[in-house]
């Protein structure tokens, strides 16, 4: 398998597993980027030979490849900015920006080394459960795509950008929104004095059931049901927070349009 010199631009969640995880795949990390040194400094503590940077000119670098793995209001300027020496690939890892936000950079080549999955810094992370989203209009630039992923043992999907951004709206939707439910039942739990282990086994169930069966099928509750005198005493319970009622009201109604 091919190794390549990489440096990372950024120092959050993605950042932190993606740094070591590539260096332990065999590729040698150079620099890492950060506004902030000690931020940079974290990250490189953890890996053999790759320096704190806190500046984009990167013109001396060693490095082929430079992933940015920033926040995504931040990628148009920082691709903007950044110093690249000749032939340098300039990839981002957002699952919402499009490939061309990264045209006006000085790299020679670009692309989408989007990894999906949601990342958090006090959690490992096995990248064989990381399917990266790939994108490139160059076919030399797709193929080293391709050779990263598969070094880190994880599956890959050439994917244009209009759809990524379906898929990503799609896993906050599977993500991002079914934790802060999650998160919103811990705090009822907590207002009544309840423990929220007691739920655990259900919420294991649910998804475990859902990833069989289908989301469809695996729908049940009172809403599904149509019993709307628990849906209404279920309203009023809440009516300590105007919010919680709300949202109870419309995913409720929702689940019923939908079936």
């Amino acid at each position: 398998m091919e190794k390549y010199s990489i440096a990372v631009i950024g120092t959050g969640n993605v950042a932190w597993h993606l740094a070591p995880a590539l260096e332990n795949a065999g590729h040698s990390i150079t620099e890492v980027y950060s506004r902030d040194f000690h931020r940079a400094e974290k990250i490189t503590k953890n890996l053999y030979t790759a320096e704190p940077k806190t500046d984009l000119d990167f013109s001396e670098s060693k490095a082929e490849i430079y992933i940015m793995a920033i926040s995504d209001h931040a990628i148009g300027q920082v691709a903007d900015a950044i110093i690249l020496p000749e032939n340098s690939t300039l990839l981002h890892t957002s699952g919402s920006m499009d490939l061309n936000i990264l045209a006006y950079s000085s790299a020679t080549y670009t692309g989408i080394f989007y990894p999906l999955q949601s990342f958090s810094k006090s959690r490992s992370l096995d990248f064989e459960d990381v399917p990266f989203l790939v994108e490139s209009d160059d076919q030399q630039t797709l193929q080293i795509l391709k050779k990263l992923a598969k070094s880190l043992q994880s599956n890959f999907y050439q994917v244009k950008s209009k759809d990524r951004r379906a898929l990503h709206v799609a896993a906050v939707f599977a993500s991002n929104f079914t934790n802060h439910m999650i998160r919103i039942s811990e705090e009822i739990m907590n207002r009544q004095g309840l423990d929220f282990e007691m739920l655990q086994p259900l919420i294991i169930e649910q998804i475990s059931k859902t990833l069989q069966i289908g989301a469809k099928s695996a729908q049940t509750g009172p809403a599904v049901r149509g019993d709307l005198n628990t849906l209404d005493l279920h309203h009023q319970f809440l009516n300590y927070n105007e919010q919680l009622a709300e949202i109870y009201k419309q995913i409720s109604q929702d689940i019923i349009d939908a079936n």
